[in-house]
Parts: C-alpha cells; structure tokens; sequence
C-alpha cells in the first residue's frame, strides 16, 4: 500500500493566498525534482532534509507558478516517507495545475485522511494521536486546541501506556498467587496490594470516563435551545447573537418552522444555539412537525433560553409552563424577557418556576441586555480552565473503551472484596 506516491492539496482550497502541496512516498522527491526548476540548477533529489529551496514548476517549457519546496527524508516527516511539500500561490487553477502535473508524472491523488493514515502505518503516530489531528484541524476554541495538542504530542497516549504497565503489574501479582499458591510461606489472603493497585487503575479510568462530558462540549459546544412562543422574537436573538442575518424575522407567525443551528465562541466556549419553532397550537401539518422538533432540541439542549414578549410575559408563561418546564429540570432555564424597549416596567411575579431560574431583561432587536446574557451564558457553562497537559476524553471509541475497561475493574474490585479465588 505505501509503495505508490501521493500527492494532495493540503490547505483548505482558495481559502488563502497561498496553498500547500504535498507529496509523500517513496518516488517522492524524484515525481517533484521532475516539475521543480531552481535558479541554481540544484536536483530536489540531491538535497538535505529539513530544506526550503526557491523554484518554478514547470510544465515542459511552460510555468506554472514560482514556489518554495521544502523536503523532508524519511523517516524525519510527518508520514515517515520521502516527502516534499509546495507553497505555491492560492490560486485555484494553479492547484489544479500542479496536481494534475504531479499525477502525469507518476504520483496519484491521496485520498482523504492518507497522509495521516500513513503517519500511523509507518509508526510516526499511534492511532489516538491520528485521530487527534481531525480534533486540532476542527478546534475552534483554546480549550479544544489545548486538548487537541495535548493528544497529539502523545499525553492521552502516555497515559494510556502507563495504566497498561499497571495492569500487566496486577496480572503478573494474581500468576504469581496461582503458580505458588501450594506454598503456605507465601501470604497472598489480604491481597492488600492488589487492591491498592486495582483502585488505583479504578480511580484513573473513572476520572478519563468522567472528563468525556466536558470533552464533548469542548469538542461539539454547549447546545442551547432558544424556545418559547410565536413571535416572541428568538429568530431576532439568534441573529443578534451570531451577529448575522441566519434566520428570516416576520411579524407573520409560525415563520419558523424547523430548527436553525449555529455556533458562537464565548470567551474561549463554543456554544451552539439551536432556534426552534415557535410553540402554539396550530392546524398546520408541518408547522406541527416543527414544534415536535422544537421539543427535542429542548431535551437534548443542556441549556434552555425561554424568550417571552415582555409585553405579555405573565400570560406567556402561564399558558407555555406546562409544556417547557417539565423538559428543563436537569437544565439550566434562563428566562429572558424580550421586547423591553416596549414596556416600562418588568413583571415583578413570575411564580411557579424551578428555583435555579435565571430572568434577564433584554431587547433583541436593540441588542441591550445582550452582553449580560452573554457572560450569564459564560457563568452557567461553567467549563473548566484547561492547559495542553490536561487530559481530556473528547472521543466517543475512547470513551466507550475506557467505559468497558472501567466495568471490568470494577468486576476485578468485586472479586477481590469477595475474595474470589485466583483462578
């Protein structure tokens, strides 16, 4: 498999004024030496690793762009192999050219993932450390790029390695009672040790099984429904909050029906603000389908903002009660009284809510109260402060492994507390 070269734009196309081609595997540095002109008439093949040298690609007496190669031998790059990379112009049509150059010339287009799948075939990486590199591209906050990192240069996989060693310690303990279990001068009843030691597996497993919760907020954001009646103005407070036009404002109701997603970085915590459709009782099929939505996004929301027309707040949430308080008891409700710059005064009783409701007073289309919403979502998110060397879960095949592991110790704590025998 690792016998062919690829080659493969590796920055986001016309996304930039300049772009990076690369080209790995064993015929790399000849494929690329075959296109690459240099003003000194120095061979790509010929030179150090760890180089950048200033060139033209050429396409027989046409050239294409002026670029920088830089070279990496194996096995000192990113996939171990041969490797030369092109910084060349962000053009569209130059990156087509020189791939297209480059596949004429023997090498063939990677396919998605394959200089990373080949960093972990040939050992430059272990598979978490692969799939760490998807988590960095994808970070959008210092929190997930700090946890990105941290997995990337090899923490997780330290980690792991080192309750490895600890296992195999308590295995190699139980053999040990097994093969000398006929000797008496040998005390193995207590099994002291072997319960120091499975506690302490236990308590590490548990701690990376239970960081998988703030790890999947950092990696997907804190999701939070904006709920509450027709024409309450939450399409109006989305587009406030995103600081664009992402959904259509009317004064006709029921404008909204399916949900509207999109993701704002607050202070370092990407939140993820899912606007639903408006809540009534309505004849209209697929407005009907809408709502239906709008009360599963509510569920699965670990914060909900309840926005109610400031101008007849109290009989808002006394008729919408029954239906959206039941869904927020594990969640954090923040109420916010839109529509302010239309009231003089704000509703002093608004009994029969959770005791951990929040009320804000705002106008969305004022945009006032919004920076205080803002540092209120902010407060109630409550992340934790992460540095690269904090260890966090944010994959869900390592948070189902480590799950599976944590059982299995706890069946080994089990057997050891009933002192099950070795065997």
């Amino acid at each position: 498999m690792n016998e062919d070269t690829i080659a493969a734009l590796s920055t986001p196309a016309g996304m930039g004024a300049i772009s990076v081609i690369r080209i790995s595997g064993p015929e790399a540095l000849q494929i690329a030496g075959k296109v690459f002109v240099s003003p000194s008439g120095k061979s790509l093949s010929a030179a150090a690793t760890h180089t950048a040298h200033f060139g033209t690609v050429m396409d027989g007496d046409s050239a294409i762009d002026e670029v920088i190669a830089t070279v990496f031998r194996a096995p000192k790059s990113f996939t171990g192999e041969d490797t030369v990379e092109f910084s060349c112009h962000g053009s569209v049509f130059i990156q087509q050219q020189m791939l297209q150059l480059l596949v004429r010339r023997g090498a063939r287009m990677a396919m998605a993932g394959e200089f990373t799948k080949r960093a972990f075939l040939n050992g430059r990486m272990d598979l978490s450390q692969a799939e760490a590199v998807v988590d960095l591209i994808e970070s959008e906050s210092y929190a997930s790029h700090a946890t990105a990192m941290n997995q990337m240069r090899g923490g997780f996989s330290r980690e792991l390695s080192a309750l490895r060693e600890r296992l195999l310690h308590l295995t190699s303990l139980m053999e040990l009672e097994l093969d000398f279990s006929d000797h008496e001068e040998l005390e193995f009843a207590d099994r002291s040790e072997l319960e120091t030691i499975a506690g302490d597996i236990e308590k590490v497993i548990s701690g990376l099984v239970h960081s998988f919760s703030v790890g999947n907020v950092l990696k997907n954001g804190i999701p939070v429904a904006i709920v509450g009646e027709t024409n309450a103005g939450k399409s109006t407070l989305l587009n406030t909050l995103l600081n664009e036009e992402k959904a259509i404002v009317s004064d006709i109701h029921g404008t909204t029906r399916d949900v509207i997603e999109d993701t704002v970085n607050l202070s370092g915590i990407t939140f993820r603000f899912i606007d639903t459709a408006g809540i009534r009782d309505t004849h209209d099929t697929i407005e009907n389908m809408g709502i239906a939505r709008s009360f599963h996004k509510m569920e699965q929301a670990e914060i909900v903002l309840w926005v109610v027309d400031n101008t007849c707040a109290e009989a808002q949430i006394r008729q919408l009660s029954p239906r959206i308080l039941p869904l927020c008891s594990n969640k954090q409700l923040i109420i916010l009284l839109n529509k302010s710059d239309q009231v003089s005064a704000v509703p002093t009783k608004l009994s029969g809510l959770p005791e951990n409701t929040v009320t804000l007073s705002i106008s969305a289309k004022e945009k006032t109260g919004i920076q205080e919403l803002q540092n209120l979502l902010v407060k109630t998110a409550s992340v934790p402060e992460l540095t690269s060397s904090d260890l966090i879960v944010t994959n869900v095949r390592h948070y189902e492994a480590l799950s599976l592991a944590l059982e299995d110790i706890h069946r080994v704590q089990n057997g050891l507390q009933t002192h099950l025998s070795g065997d």
